[in-house]
């Protein structure tokens, strides 16, 4: 098998990864790929539609990373200590024991609080007498981190702080690499919950902090560290990306956007979808390490082998969504992977949905004349290969 070395087009890749993907899928659901200098990065890389959504929910492929003996110098932090980061029995316990707390009334209970913090976001914007911003410090990135701070109950956070050691777990800076990012917010969430478990409060980390299972069973102080992280970090960073993109994508499609003004009611929710079909906030799972070999969509993949699980790619494979690089609000919203698949399935995607909804319609309805900002440059892609998305989205009214 002819290895891909995907280094050579990083920067066209970046801007626009879908041409090489359909390239990929036309020979072929799986393939061996270089991704980065990394010795780590020789990757199988898993591209079709129903070859992805087999490898989601395989068995043999771990998340364990740290169980996975390819990375013998790394040490773990409480933060790993999470469902992404876990195989069954273990991730089946950390969820059911969150999805307790995690529920479809407790999310919907937000609608009014979520409705609120965009209007004043946007009442921000309206005031700016440039009458332009970036998008993302503006709306994109404040909407979802302030939800998800008030929904676990995280008091005065650092926002700019956290901003960074987000970015550097989920798109780390090219060339730097920042163990201290993992270790700084691990220290920072335990010296919240030991606060949090002094004195509970009505939010969801102090729920998660009371809950017991029929049997007594709860989460150990180092698993609520790995829950906080990830919903802290995974909370945020997946909506940020769904806002931004799917505005982008608009603003790339007046015909569309027109359509959607006119019939916010009738087009809102499949809009919202094919948003995170047509270019979703994540662009590969995490990946997954193979315990033995497996084989997915004809190819075997060898044990130990490192794999890397396109959501992009599956969301564009014409085998399962017809004219997949057209941008089409009205197309039937269902069968995307951008939330993923099986027992990794995004425990989030509710409020992300409900986040995206309130905050596409009112930004819209509040600035009829929105259009990106001529002025704003070259779009800078984040890097990386698991978000995909923008660090700035310069827009003007």
């Amino acid at each position: 098998m002819t290895v891909v070395d995907m280094r050579s087009t990083a920067e066209a890749f970046k801007s626009d990864p879908y041409p090489f993907y359909a390239e990929l899928r036309e020979a072929g659901p799986v393939h061996q790929v270089i991704t980065s200098d990394d010795e780590f990065e020789l990757s199988w890389l898993v591209v079709g539609h129903e070859a992805v959504r087999h490898a989601l929910n395989h068995p043999a492929l771990s998340k364990d990373w740290y169980g996975s003996g390819r990375f013998p110098e790394a040490m773990a932090t409480a933060a790993n200590s999470n469902m992404l980061e876990s195989d069954p029995p273990h991730h089946t316990r950390l969820r059911r024991l969150v999805a307790r707390e995690f529920t479809a009334r407790r999310m919907e209970a937000m609608r009014p609080r979520v409705q609120q913090i965009t209007d004043e976001l946007l009442d921000g914007m309206a005031a700016r007498p440039e009458r332009g911003a970036d998008l993302i410090k503006a709306l994109a990135f404040p909407l979802p981190m302030t939800v998800i701070c008030e929904l676990l109950g995280v008091p005065d956070l650092d926002r700019d702080r956290f901003r960074h050691w987000s970015n550097e777990v989920v798109a780390p800076t090219p060339g730097v690499l920042d163990n201290n990012a993992h270790q700084q917010l691990s220290s920072y969430l335990d010296e919240l919950i030991e606060a949090k478990a002094k004195a509970p409060g009505e939010d969801l980390l102090s729920a998660l902090i009371r809950t017991r299972d029929e049997d007594g069973d709860s989460l150990s102080h180092d698993e609520l560290i790995g829950m906080a992280f990830l919903l802290l970090v995974a909370g945020h960073e997946t909506t940020v990306n769904l806002i931004s993109n799917g505005i982008r994508a608009l603003l790339a499609h007046p015909g569309q956007l027109a359509e959607l003004r006119a019939d916010y009611d009738g087009l809102l929710d499949g809009a919202v979808e094919e948003m995170l079909r047509y270019d979703g906030p994540v662009q590969n799972a995490t990946f997954r390490y193979a315990r033995e070999d497996v084989e997915i969509g004809g190819t075997v993949i060898p044990a130990g082998a490192t794999v890397l699980v396109s959501l992009a790619a599956a969301d564009h494979d014409p085998a399962r969504f017809a004219e997949p690089d057209t941008f089409d609000i009205h197309r039937a919203p269902k069968g995307h992977l951008a939330f993923g698949h099986g027992l990794h399935f995004c425990i989030g995607a509710p409020l992300a949905r409900m986040e995206g909804r309130i905050a596409v319609r009112g930004l819209l309805e509040r600035f009829p004349d929105l259009a990106a900002d001529p002025a704003g440059g070259l779009p800078q892609w984040l890097p990386g290969s698991l978000m995909r998305g923008v660090s700035r989205l310069p827009v003007r009214w």
